[in-house]
């Protein structure tokens, strides 16, 4: 099969997002037949954007679904130049062929010289036995062929990343997929619309493409600018036990992958390992990270220097606002949270007692009703597992509900003590999208405990049944 590169200027085969991919608001279980972005949710997909030096991205129509007949479903992740690279996968015991065969290709290459990820949706090659696994690297070596293999082989490893998703135990129409490579490879371009493009092919059940981008610069090289852009997918099978559903970032920065893996696992760890939707954990979580270092500068060869603190807290706060609209697109979902735990005695503490309340079918349906049941959210905090001696001191513990125009807070428990709560103040805060509830743990048993952990969530509506309840229909 013959790639021949072709990079494009101009989008040539994108429509814009007000045009003839977004039209009807309904929810689709691959890429949409009818898609649109609900006006509510239009306010999240950027309009233009600022990409790493030497990506390019593509999104082409294959049907891997075939109830979708003209909206892409396969995205094409590509850098001119070989990449430093980092993931995590799920921890899901059923892990996806795609998971299996990235994470051998980044062990073989000890996570350099990988060149590309590709992604499909409406099939999540998962639970398939090994002829899924031989799809998966068909996928990869398909793509590898459309590069130049003189590095490639001399590694004798995949420089490919392959993701799917979409509905579990169903095979990938793999001869559909492998003739429309080459095709999605022509297409590759720099292009916002080509990026937004991409991102929209990755989607199932989501309403809106997520796609994210940024510039910084690094305290060693003031005078250049580096680029991150991150994209992802999911609304549903959402409690993520090490990155999320998919989401790929990418920057021009330098940084090799002895830095790039636990640069990634920090940000994750207060990032995509702090959603949750429904408390699932899918079989096909995957978040990539490539680095090309197109921009130049000095490498950053440690977490610990200057330059690694520095865009430690660049992707974590970018990683942050990434797997966030997903929480804003989360299956039926009206409301997203914010649950905060300050004053504990150890961040694991706090991460645990924030993730019990975020996944607690009580607490998000009170939410989901305008019920400000507090007591729900201290029934989740001590039933919370695995915390540390003296953790939770119900004579410490305060509750509060905070609302996102910044007026005071509404305090539910003071120190073990329930206040009395203005009923009228607190269905008007939970009548509004977005919520804080923060828990104060008062420093646990020994007063001293200043550790302190988010997670966001939403809440569970009739919509959510409705959607999950005709999946695969």
């Amino acid at each position: 099969m013959s790639c021949r590169l072709r990079y494009k200027t101009a989008s040539e085969t994108y429509h814009q997002a007000s045009g003839s991919i977004f039209k009807h608001h309904n929810r689709f279980y691959s890429a949409p037949v009818a898609g649109s972005i609900p006006i509510s949710k239009q306010k999240y997909v950027p309009t233009s954007g600022t990409y790493p030096k030497a990506f390019l991205a593509s999104g082409i129509h294959v049907g891997v679904k075939p109830s979708n007949t003209q909206f892409p479903d396969l995205a094409l992740l590509a850098s001119r130049t070989p990449c430093s690279a980092a993931a995590v996968f799920t921890k899901n015991k059923f892990q996806a062929a795609p998971v299996t065969l990235s994470r051998q290709v980044l062990e073989r290459r000890s996570g350099e010289g990988v060149r590309a990820i590709i992604v499909n949706s409406g099939c999540a090659n998962a639970v398939t036995g090994k002829g899924g696994l031989d799809d998966a690297s068909a996928m990869g070596s398909t793509v590898d062929s459309c590069f130049d293999q003189s590095e490639e082989s001399a590694a004798g490893a995949s420089s490919t990343l392959v993701m799917s998703t979409g509905v579990i135990g169903q095979r990938l129409p793999i001869s559909r997929i492998l003739s429309a490579i080459p095709n999605a490879y022509s297409a590759l371009s720099s292009t916002h619309a080509d990026w937004l493009l991409a991102a929209r092919a990755i989607c199932t059940t989501d309403t809106f493409p997520k796609l994210l981008s940024r510039t910084f610069s690094l305290p060693s090289s003031p005078g250049i600018t580096y680029s991150l852009a991150g994209m992802t997918k999911g609304a549903g099978m959402i409690h993520p036990n090490m990155a999320t559903l998919l989401a790929m970032l990418f920057t021009d920065a330098p940084i090799p992958a002895e830095t790039l893996q636990p640069l990634l696992a920090h940000a994750v760890d207060r990032s995509f390992n702090a959603i949750s939707v429904d408390g699932d954990t899918s079989t096909n979580d995957t978040l990539a990270f490539l680095a090309n270092g197109a921009a130049g500068g000095q490498p950053i060869t440690s977490v610990d220097s200057e330059d690694g603190r520095a865009i430690t807290e660049v992707v974590t706060s970018f990683t942050q606002q990434l797997s966030q609209l997903v929480i804003r697109d989360g299956e039926g979902a009206t409301k997203f949270v914010r649950v905060r735990v300050i004053n504990a005695s150890s961040f694991p503490d706090a991460r645990k007692i924030a993730a019990t309340i975020a996944r607690s079918p009580l607490v998000k349906t009170a939410l989901y009703g305008k019920d400000a049941n507090w007591g729900r959210i201290l029934c989740a905090i001590g039933y919370t597992d695995g915390l540390g001696p003296g953790a939770v001191v119900p004579e410490k513990t305060s509750v509060s509900f905070v609302p996102a125009d910044g007026s005071a807070a509404l305090k539910l428990l003071v120190k073990g003590e329930p206040e009395s709560v203005d009923e009228a103040r607190a269905g008007m805060i939970l009548e509004e999208e977005d919520l804080e509830i923060l828990v104060d743990l008062g420093g646990g048993e020994g007063g001293a405990g200043k550790e302190e952990a988010s997670y966001w969530f939403c809440d569970f509506s009739h919509e959510y049944v409705t959607i999950n309840g005709d999946y695969r229909t």
